[in-house]
């Protein structure tokens, strides 16, 4: 079987690492906040090049934090992009305001810039710069819009963790920045676990202290805020994982370059693009198929495990039925038919990499053949 993802052979790897963090912590009783919580805030704001981190209880509750804390009105619209997992779209409206969802890229997936200024309004307050499948967002362009309409930049960074736009580390380039450390993330944490980034010191400390009750000293609240904090057995595996994360992106990117190379030539397959300005870090490698049920059984049935990032457009789910975005001609409305996640990571050898490839080549040498 080539797994679509393998945690256990990464922790297999790191073994002795991870269990002597754990135990320090344990030892240590340092379970919510302390020592672990704090040097993990500070590695992982120096490697995202931000001055301030602030670890959460996840990456939603991180995406809610930051839009409390930037303190819109209440009621304002802030705009989403079509093709992002549900967490994006619903931590604007569960925090009071308006989802507006604009258009991808057909060919990165990102934001359409052409579509992000289409939905801007009077009401319009923020835009959400998905950085989806680990590809980052055109942030000259989105900046250019924001400085033109005063609109605040939520970068959602939950699939970017170590991404570059034009040599900078996303979530440190818009107003605030977002990531998740759910388990199968490139930076996964061994259960829940979030941060928020941002090199505004004013709106840091208010994460911080919405994310803790409304405080930053015990017992002195100055707004009621909420529970949601990075625990120290998270932190701790995670100051554990940083040190090996670029290395396993290395490995992604070689996976993908590989992909890449060998697909190039495969009529019925539309590959993903990477922009020349992009470091790309490949959380998912997204192809697109007319022929996504039948490729992925073929798949399936040569032991290949696969997956699709999103079988549903956000307008066209139930939940967003009352926004009539469904008919918009979106290429996130059409591509979700066609969408299919192939395995990578730094799980895979080569010879897994190149039974993937060849098992999508002999399926469609067998449609050819089929049609001579």
């Amino acid at each position: 079987m080539v797994k679509f993802l393998d945690l256990q052979a990464q922790y297999d790897s790191l073994k002795k690492e991870i269990d002597n963090a754990i135990s320090n912590v344990v030892a240590d009783a340092a379970f919510v906040g302390g020592k672990y919580v704090d040097l993990f805030e500070k590695e992982f704001a120096e490697y995202q090049s931000a001055k301030y981190c602030v670890g959460v209880g996840n990456g939603t509750d991180a995406l809610e934090i930051a839009i409390e804390a930037l303190a819109f009105p209440c009621g304002s619209e802030i705009i989403v992009p079509a093709n992002s997992f549900i967490a994006s779209s619903e931590a604007v409206t569960r925090s009071g305001h308006k989802v507006v969802f604009c258009d991808c890229d057909d060919e990165n997936y990102t934001i359409c810039l052409t579509s992000l200024e289409s939905k801007i309004t009077p009401k319009t307050k923020a835009v959400m710069a998905v950085h989806l499948y680990g590809h980052p967002c055109d942030m000259d362009g989105l900046l250019d819009l924001a400085e033109k309409h005063d609109l605040r930049v939520i970068e959602d960074c939950a699939q970017a963790h170590g991404a570059k736009y034009k040599g900078r580390d996303v979530g440190s380039i818009g107003d605030v920045g977002t990531f998740s450390f759910y388990p199968g993330k490139n930076l996964g944490a061994y259960g829940d676990g979030g941060a928020i980034t941002t090199n505004d010191k004013e709106l840091a400390n208010k994460c911080r202290m919405i994310a803790n009750h409304g405080r930053i000293k015990k017992y002195e609240h100055d707004f009621e805020g909420r529970n949601s904090r990075l625990d120290g057995i998270q932190a701790a595996i995670l100051s554990v994982k940083l040190k090996h994360l670029n290395d396993w992106t290395n490995k992604r990117i070689e996976v993908a370059n590989y992909y890449l190379e060998s697909l190039k030539d495969i009529d019925g397959i539309f590959l993903p693009k990477r922009e020349i300005w992009a470091m790309q870090v490949y959380h998912l490698f997204v192809i697109r198929t007319g022929n996504r049920e039948s490729l992925n059984k073929h798949l399936i049935e040569d032991g290949i495990q696969t997956g699709i990032h999103y079988p549903i457009s956000l307008p066209k789910l139930s939940a967003y039925k009352y926004l009539n975005q469904i008919d918009e001609s979106f290429n996130a409305n059409k591509n979700d038919k066609f969408i299919l996640s192939l395995p990578i990571g730094e799980h895979l050898t080569l010879e897994e990499i190149e039974k993937v490839a060849n098992s999508i080549k002999s399926f469609y040498n067998r449609k050819k053949n089929d049609l001579l």
